[in-house]
């Protein structure tokens, strides 16, 4: 018995340890996770892009310089793997996005084809979406910051070299809005 009563405080902190690392294992999944769920979401509206500049195209030729800049754009976001340029990108990429939109609506044939309202309905959708996986994302990386951060479990992230995560921002609070459809 008496040795118990010994060998238990010298069992805690190894405990604690093994406690803590799981937990800062458990943020830093759940952050590549997050980020995993983005990517999904930013591939649904690239794979959507061509088909609206596709049917954009259609309607006005001439407006070939904005078609080419969200081609490069989406290219350049899907070669990116850092939050913060990809978020970057993806900022620039939404601008042009909405420019193309407001493009369209000088087009009244363009604007009453069903499929490309289909278009910006599934646009709208996946912004939405985009945005709920961003401030998931952003939510696992203040988690895992602060644990990284936070004494005592800074000891063992320092210790295992835990690094803290970037979150994926915004350039303004503008770009959070999906584009308007005008609809």
């Amino acid at each position: 018995m008496e040795t118990v009563v010994w060998t238990l405080p010298l069992l805690l902190p190894l405990i604690w340890a093994v406690y803590s690392f799981n937990r800062l294992v458990r943020d830093k999944n759940r952050v590549w996770a997050a980020w995993s769920d983005i990517g999904v979401q930013l591939k649904r509206r690239s794979d959507l892009i061509p088909k609206l500049v596709e049917a954009v195209q259609a309607y006005s030729g001439y407006e070939r310089s904005v078609l080419d800049q969200i081609t490069s754009l989406r290219t350049s976001s899907e070669a990116q793997q850092d939050p913060s340029e990809k978020a970057g990108l993806e900022a620039e990429l939404t601008g042009q996005i909405k420019g193309l939109i407001a493009i369209a609506e000088a087009y009244p044939d363009l604007k009453a084809d069903s499929q490309y309202l289909h278009l910006l309905h599934q646009l709208t959708d996946v912004e939405n979406h985009i945005q709920f996986a961003r401030r998931y994302y952003n939510g696992s990386v203040q988690n895992l910051n602060v644990r990284i951060d936070s004494f005592p479990d800074m000891l063992i992230a320092s210790l295992f070299r835990f690094k803290r995560a970037d979150f994926f921002e915004l350039e303004s609070a503008t770009e959070a809005l999906p584009p308007d459809i005008g609809t």
